[in-house]
């Protein structure tokens, strides 16, 4: 389990620098819809291969996956190209990382089989602070902080409808919906949805781009075929708890971050960035430790 989701964040990791690229000569929207509508597509083989009753999971479950679509590939996305248009991709990243503590909360609010504890409780106050610190300090250095925030904002927004689809996906376990399946029908649905968005609010697409635009492409939407393909695979798992495996997107800002400033012209570390990941890693720590650590601190504060 834990090198699936290891592979799966490192993928969403190298998306930060992978839009930066692409957004360099396309539309935000656009982008992101052509992106997802090839992501489906890429996976149609990989199901033929695996056997995947393409079809069948489709008339079962159309209702849910067309829910599903919207909000996973549509509006999560939709609003994570435009903010990501407005913020630097390593602040980006950082921001992105916010979906472990989301999930956690929506996880206590919704399941029933993963509520909140203190140790988690610590590490979202934690990543919390991590984010708003990173936020306010770019905030004030960058030329539009106008448009930073609106930035900010929107990325926030895609990360909490991000949280929700993990809940979604998770309440949907005793149906055993393919993750290949859903994958491809939410990139491919979602995918389509953007690019008519796009043609209606967008600046005309000329579709002349240069090879480093396609590549920037083939690797978004790999890394949104594979990625969630993996991941939507584990949360279908019995034993798994999707706070528990939230926990583990930590690893998005760092990797994106890294990948931001060897990969986007013009981005370098930078001091709040760098604290930032710090802080977000100690939250990290935190969270790994066993939950009994954190009853016997609490006897033990009582008891003095």
């Amino acid at each position: 389990m834990r090198l699936r989701a290891i592979i799966a964040c490192v993928l969403w990791g190298s998306a930060f620098a992978g839009a930066k690229i692409g957004l360099q000569y396309a539309e935000p929207i656009f982008l992101s819809g052509i992106r997802f509508t090839l992501a489906g597509l890429l996976l149609v083989p990989v199901m033929m291969f695996r056997r995947v009753d393409f079809l069948s999971e489709i008339r079962k479950h159309w209702k849910f996956m067309l829910g599903f679509s919207v909000v996973q590939t549509f509006m999560q996305y939709g609003l994570f190209f435009l903010g990501i248009d407005k913020v630097p991709g390593a602040t980006s990243s950082i921001i992105v990382g916010a979906g472990p503590l989301i999930v956690a909360v929506m996880a206590h609010v919704v399941l029933k089989n993963d509520k909140m504890t203190l140790r988690k409780m610590i590490a979202i106050v934690l990543g919390i602070s991590g984010i708003v610190f990173i936020s306010l300090a770019k905030g004030s250095i960058v030329a539009n902080s106008s448009s930073f925030y609106a930035g900010v904002g929107l990325l926030l927004l895609s990360v909490i409808v991000g949280a929700y689809t993990n809940i979604m996906v998770a309440k949907k376990k005793s149906e055993n919906i393919s993750p290949y399946a859903l994958t491809s029908f939410a990139n491919f649905a979602g995918g389509l949805m953007l690019v008519v968005t796009s043609l209606v609010v967008e600046k005309p697409t000329s579709f002349s781009f240069p090879i480093e635009f396609y590549g920037a492409l083939l690797w978004l939407a790999f890394i949104s075929s594979a990625g969630f393909s993996l991941w939507f695979g584990l949360i279908n798992r019995p034993d798994v708890k999707v706070s528990e495996l939230n926990i583990w997107k930590f690893l998005v800002p760092v990797t994106g971050s890294i990948l931001s400033w060897l990969f986007v012209k013009g981005e370098s570390p930078d001091v709040p960035t760098v604290l930032g990941m710090v802080i977000i890693t100690v939250a990290l720590l935190l969270a790994q430790l066993p939950e009994r650590f954190f009853t016997v601190f609490k006897k033990r504060e009582t008891v003095e």
